[in-house]
């Protein structure tokens, strides 16, 4: 969340009446001193996500018409995001990440050392590996973002580990979204920049 809560910054927050929650309210939104509206909440990702491939939005994985969500896989018991099916298909296991972290209009993947996204990229390597497709999928959820990067500067075994991947065949897709304090829409494509 590096950069998404500096003092000043104008706030939305969604409350929630249930009384078994820790805390009533939940933080959604964020505008930076730029007028760019950040997504806070990281479970939208995968939510914008299916949204988009359930209409039909993701040109790549628009074949596959049967989604489940969370599905155990791999060596290390992982749960994949999204697993699309389809008649004649490989498997495609996809793996979302958000990206919130702003550099010049550059977005940058991981915001902060991830022991977690490595072992995520460990098992798509596996799923290849088996013969089946694997999509790590950025969610781009900062409405000043125009490309995306892997942050070398930030976790440099990430970046290693997601060339070997992508050697290996890890397709990549970076989406951005449409944001306002009404909707979110996963709406356009964006450059991932090697």
């Amino acid at each position: 969340m590096t950069g998404c809560a500096e003092p000043g910054f104008r706030v939305w927050l969604s409350y929630h009446s249930d009384p078994s929650r820790k805390l009533a309210y939940s933080w959604q939104l964020a505008e930076d001193f730029a007028g760019n509206l950040i997504g806070i909440n990281t479970l939208r990702a995968n939510q914008l996500v299916r949204e988009a491939l359930e209409e039909g939005r993701i040109g790549a994985l628009s074949a596959y018409r049967h989604i489940r969500p969370e599905v155990r896989y791999g060596e290390q018991r992982s749960r994949i995001d999204l697993l699309l099916r389809e008649s004649g298909l490989p498997d495609c296991y996809v793996e979302i990440k958000s990206v919130t972290l702003l550099n010049k209009e550059q977005g940058f993947f991981p915001d902060a050392v991830t022991e977690r996204g490595r072992k995520h990229l460990q098992e798509l390597m596996q799923v290849l590996k088996a013969g089946h497709r694997a999509v790590l999928l950025f969610c781009v959820q900062h409405t000043g973002i125009t490309s995306v990067r892997v942050a070398e500067h930030i976790d440099a075994k990430y970046a290693a580990l997601l060339a070997e991947a992508r050697r290996q065949g890890l397709e990549i897709l970076v989406f951005g979204c449409q944001i306002s304090p009404e909707k979110m829409l996963l709406n356009q494509s964006l450059d991932f920049v090697v």
